[in-house]
């Protein structure tokens, strides 16, 4: 192994991207590389960018010092959407050899041999051009015992905050045929949990006729998967029909995290969002009408412009009448590129920072009254990784997504055991164990 070459891969952001890190480790590995860890001393370092938030440009560009600094001589590839909305920001960077944006990380083993070391390499299409779903199967994921697969890319939302149609580019899916064939190399390496994932995931289908739908219920067949959960939802994509299509179909996981962004009308205009609260309320009351045991989780942002103390007030009640699982609430970041940054009325960070405090607060107390109807019942639980490193507790999720720590002497992550749910701690419950 002197002379094998050595590839690092850092992956920032979304679901979406971790399986299109698989998808380009798979390529090297039949390339004859090594892969090491992101930390560690490597020939070729793969960066593989977030876009979506300041904060996600900031971690790419400090990723790709990083790799610079763990090897000046490394060829770096700064890869995916902070590649494609600011290639030249990403070539500017000191060691960046390569900037390769969306649907070309499938020719990423080739871009890397190919490229010449005097030079600044960048191959990003413009957004129409990016029109055909980019294949990279994947073989396995390394420590997960979950596998994600992407099924769709691209959004046609526009919503006025995002960068990401501009990052992704229009919406297009992935064939009917080439998802189960990799459901199924899944299953044969023992992944009892997929995850559908896709920048837009409600569209899957949608241009080719087929539908996320079809797609779940022929997922439903393949043996050995026992769990298919699904990515983020759009709100208006869980109609009746949806939901009575799939209220039988007892692999399908009752956990729906289905974007909100907002609990107030006027907010949710000015972004451009395609539903209403009173939607969005009459959705998550049917799915609850019709799923048992079914949980709601769901993305806040606090600060949008405009956003007055009553605007914050309405979506935070809305919030918790709804009564999350789990809240990923986050401060609006201005993109540039987008109409919201030249929207008048900017909130002020303190007020954003204090906004978001309150609202993380309401997310901790809604999850444990989730929680806590739960307690005393028997449920399976998908084993993932231990709590600690000198622990017989090891943590893992129940169908509805609920954390669960339980104590035990020799199951192994990967596995579906079943417990009782007996108490609160924190963000989890403590179960135990049940004979099987």
């Amino acid at each position: 192994m002197e002379n094998t070459k050595k590839v690092a891969f850092i992956t920032l952001g979304c679901k979406v991207n971790t399986a299109e890190t698989e998808g380009m480790k798979k390529l090297f590995r039949e390339a004859g590389y090594e892969i090491v860890s992101g930390d560690e001393y490597a020939d070729v370092y793969i960066v593989n960018t977030c876009t979506v938030t300041n904060m996600g440009d900031r971690k790419s560009r400090q990723m790709l010092r990083k790799a610079h600094k763990l090897n000046p001589n490394a060829v770096i590839a700064a890869v995916g959407c902070f590649a494609q909305v600011s290639p030249d920001k990403a070539a500017k960077i000191e060691g960046v050899n390569l900037v390769v944006g969306n649907n070309l990380k499938h020719s990423i083993v080739e871009l890397v041999e190919n490229h010449r070391s005097t030079e600044k390499q960048k191959y990003v299409y413009e957004r129409k051009a990016l029109c055909e779903f980019e294949e990279l199967p994947i073989e396995t994921y390394e420590d997960h015992t979950r596998a994600f697969i992407k099924v769709q890319d691209g959004c046609d939302q526009f919503c006025s905050y995002c960068i990401i149609p501009y990052a992704r580019g229009p919406i297009r899916s992935r064939k009917l045929d080439d998802v189960l064939k990799e459901a199924e190399n899944l299953a044969a390496r023992g992944f009892k949990e997929i995850v559908l994932t896709g920048i837009h995931l409600s569209s899957y289908g949608e241009k080719e006729g087929v539908g996320l739908t079809q797609l779940i219920e022929e997922l439903h067949n393949v043996e050995g998967i026992e769990r298919i959960r699904l990515g983020s939802l759009e709100p208006l994509f869980l109609t009746p029909d949806f939901i009575n299509n799939i209220k039988n179909l007892p692999r399908l996981c009752p956990h729906f995290h289905i974007s909100l962004q907002s609990g107030c009308d006027s907010t949710l205009k000015r972004m451009n969002r395609k539903y209403t609260t009173r939607d969005y309320r009459n959705i998550v009351n049917l799915l609850r009408e019709k799923v048992e045991d079914v949980t709601v989780t769901t993305d806040v942002m606090v600060g949008f412009p405009g956003e007055t103390e009553e605007e914050f007030q309405k979506s935070y009640e809305f919030c918790r009448e709804i009564g999350f699982l789990r809240m990923h609430v986050f401060q609006y970041s201005p993109r540039k590129g987008t109409p919201a940054a030249r929207y008048p009325d900017q909130v002020d960070g303190r007020i954003k920072e204090e906004r978001s405090r309150l609202m993380i607060k309401l997310a901790e107390t809604l999850q444990k009254e989730v929680m806590s109807k739960f307690i005393g019942r028997q449920m399976p639980v998908l084993l993932e990784q231990p709590v600690a490193e000198n622990s017989n507790d090891m943590e893992g999720h129940t169908p509805n997504y609920i954390t669960v720590i339980v104590a035990l002497d020799s199951k192994k992550a990967g596995e579906i055991i079943n417990v009782r749910l007996e108490s609160i701690e924190g963000g989890r419950i403590r179960a135990v164990a049940l004979d099987s």
